[in-house]
């Protein structure tokens, strides 16, 4: 997006032309040809940009994407506001009164640190994101001072706390090497060093987790959606899985996870069959969820909670086991068949099935609909018909 374009487009004709696309809805040609007929084509190519945008980002910004400005990176990049919100509570929580933002850029997290009461200030290499950041703080009337700088060249000493969302997308793509990012490893490495958080892709190895600081994989409505790395006062535990759902917010740690054996064990299949959250799995917690359910493993490698009990808790989906089928190919297709079923829902883990191309070859055509489970016990395969609650 172009600088001047963007700044045009916050003065008070360029607000009138945003207006105009937005309440157009789409970017054909017929829209932008009539949009032409009052602005340069720089500007209403800016503005149809932003409308389109907008409704993009209402998945993680709710109402308030309506009033923001965004890059399509940015956008890409940016924390959603359930999850930022939470970031900043534990922020507030810790009893820090102000953060600086070390990449900020489209604003994602100063605004949610800005609602929550921090005083915020973010930088950015980007001129583009950080006039935007700076739109995105004036639209929603919140404080905040947003300048263009390296982030790796400042002292964030005077801030009770450093935030930084280092880029994991590189010229050819999305990179999973940590020295790629921008800023690279040795920089969170370095800022993890004081009070600090980072966020950082849920794939993230535990390995490469710094000793003494805590890692924090976060679920919004059953997508895994990051990990934050949370050092120095900030650290209360080693590894936590949090999850956020319809009904609020719910938190495991390692704490709560005992060791296998020890009061958890792996078990045959009961009544009932739990699917923990991505979160839960991510923070290698899923112990925790069987202690909560009275339950065990159904193998030491798998991640499915099984209990004779039935429970309802944020930190798994809950099933109830209605049979045993065959595991082989052509003896399933006739269980599903006998019982009528035509849609079927697969759910697997630890075996080598991909879902898709199964269903097809099952060529099923009931009226009833059906999900099955397969997945290990005891090292061995099954497929488990079940019932979700």
């Amino acid at each position: 997006m172009d600088l001047d374009a963007f700044r045009w487009l916050l003065t008070d004709a360029g607000q009138q032309l945003l207006a105009a696309a937005v309440e157009a809805g789409d970017d054909s040609l017929a829209t932008q040809t009539r949009l032409r007929r009052t602005a340069e084509p720089e500007h209403v190519a800016a503005a149809i940009t932003q409308a389109t945008l907008r409704v993009k980002a209402r998945e993680k910004f709710a109402d308030f994407a309506d009033r923001m400005y965004f890059t399509p990176d940015g956008l890409e990049q940016a924390t959603r506001l359930r999850v930022a919100d939470h970031r900043a509570a534990r922020l507030v929580a810790s009893s820090a009164r102000t953060m600086i933002d070390l990449g900020c850029g489209i604003g994602g997290d100063l605004i949610a640190a800005s609602r929550a009461g921090l005083t915020c200030a973010g930088v950015d290499l980007d001129p583009v994101r950080v006039e935007v950041a700076r739109a995105n703080l004036a639209a929603l009337d919140l404080p905040g001072a947003v300048e263009v700088s390296d982030a790796t060249t400042l002292d964030p000493s005077p801030f009770d706390v450093a935030f930084a969302d280092p880029a994991r997308r590189g010229a050819r793509g999305r990179t999973f090497d940590v020295d790629d990012w921008t800023p690279p490893w040795s920089f969170v490495e370095r800022l993890l060093s004081r009070d600090a958080c980072v966020k950082v892709a849920p794939g993230i190895p535990h390995d490469l987790v710094p000793h003494g600081v805590e890692a924090e994989w976060v679920s919004d409505h059953g997508d895994v959606k990051e990990a934050a790395l949370w050092s120095g006062r900030l650290a209360t535990t080693d590894r936590r899985a949090t999850v956020i759902g319809t009904t609020g917010l719910a938190t495991l740690t390692d704490e709560d996870a005992p060791a296998l054996g020890d009061g958890v064990d792996v078990r045959p299949v009961g009544a009932y069959l739990y699917e923990p959250d991505g979160a839960v799995i991510r923070a290698g917690l899923v112990t925790a969820v069987a202690a909560g359910v009275n339950g065990g493993l159904v193998d030491e490698h798998i991640a499915y909670v099984t209990s004779d009990e039935s429970f309802r808790t944020p930190f798994a989906r809950g099933y109830r086991v209605v049979a045993e089928l065959p595991y082989r190919e052509k003896q399933l297709r006739a269980a599903l068949r006998e019982r009528g079923i035509g849609r079927l829902t697969i759910k697997k883990r630890g075996v080598d099935i991909v879902p898709e191309q199964l269903r097809k070859r099952l060529d099923l055509h009931g009226e009833d609909e059906a999900t099955i489970v397969l997945t290990r016990v005891a090292g061995s395969g099954v497929v488990l018909l079940v019932q979700p609650f």
